[in-house]
């Protein structure tokens, strides 16, 4: 049986030798781009291999995308064929935490098609404290064939966003509290947020650094959507990352099918014609 929204340390430890298993460290740093594969050098889950959230998870910024565009899902097949990723591979995701990275990894293969991705929950802090070892060996694996199968469903665009906003779609925001009230703005050019978006901060999502049991998850999405279908729902955040947090608690929680705005905030501002609030709602 295929894990496909979160595994345990300890099941993955079981499975590390298993060659239809494939770990990804997803460890990045917006502020310093090449600390999470310095830190992948030093140590990591044995096997795994590295995910450079610009290079590989992401295609090249144009002057109107967001920070971290999607990239060609062809291209993205080709690169996960070189880490040794095939149709049918069992792929575990992991950051350093709060998983928003290894999240994305996550919501790109269920995009393509697979369901054979998971994240680990806790990522390496839960890999230690479990006291498993890391290595620092660079893998070199057998390439394999992924066959992209992108399902577009899965997420929108700025112009279809605009048009639905508020009617047909609710944005839920997976930034803190603080950026999407426009009180802080650490990284893009505006602070604010999309209108009629509602707040729902990523770290809701966690206790001790892992997700919230199932029901606990379901609690805190049905008091931000009420009786909306999921398939209306769609996550935002600054780039499109840490929004996919939000879509696997919404799995996890049995509320599937919300959606993702790759774009998010920072695709969102670059057309000065799209209103931005500031301030609760």
């Amino acid at each position: 049986m295929p894990y496909s929204t979160l595994i345990d340390a300890a099941t993955l430890h079981t499975h590390l030798d298993d060659p239809d298993w494939v770990v990804v460290d997803c460890r990045f740093n917006l502020k310093d781009t090449e600390a999470g594969w310095r830190a992948y050098r030093e140590g990591h889950i044995p096997g795994a291999r590295y995910a450079h959230l610009d290079r590989d998870l992401s295609s090249p910024v144009t002057p109107d995308s967001g920070r971290h565009p999607l990239p060609d899902p062809d291209q993205f097949a080709a690169t996960l064929g070189a880490w040794g990723i095939g149709d049918q591979t069992q792929v575990v995701a992991y950051d350093a935490g709060p998983g928003s990275v290894a999240a994305r990894l996550w919501w790109m293969l269920c995009w393509l098609g697979s369901t054979n991705c998971a994240v680990l929950d806790g990522g390496l802090a839960a890999w230690r404290l479990a006291g498993y070892r890391l290595d620092d060996a660079i893998p070199e694996p057998a390439s394999r064939v992924f066959t992209a199968r992108a399902d577009h469903q899965r997420w929108v665009d700025s112009a279809g966003l605009a048009a639905a906003t508020g009617t047909q779609l609710l944005v839920l925001d997976a930034r803190t509290g603080e950026r999407y009230r426009g009180e802080a703005e650490p990284i893009d050019t505006e602070a604010g947020h999309i209108p009629a978006s509602l707040s729902a901060p990523l770290e809701e999502n966690l206790q001790g650094g892992q997700f919230r049991d199932p029901d606990a998850l379901r609690r805190r999405f049905v008091d931000l959507i009420g009786e909306r279908d999921p398939h209306t729902v769609v996550h935002s955040c600054g780039s499109g990352v840490s929004a996919c947090h939000n879509l696997l608690a919404m799995e996890l929680a049995g509320l599937t099918g919300s959606k993702l705005y790759p774009g998010s905030w920072s695709e969102w501002i670059r057309d000065p014609d799209r209103p931005r609030v500031s301030g609760e709602r």
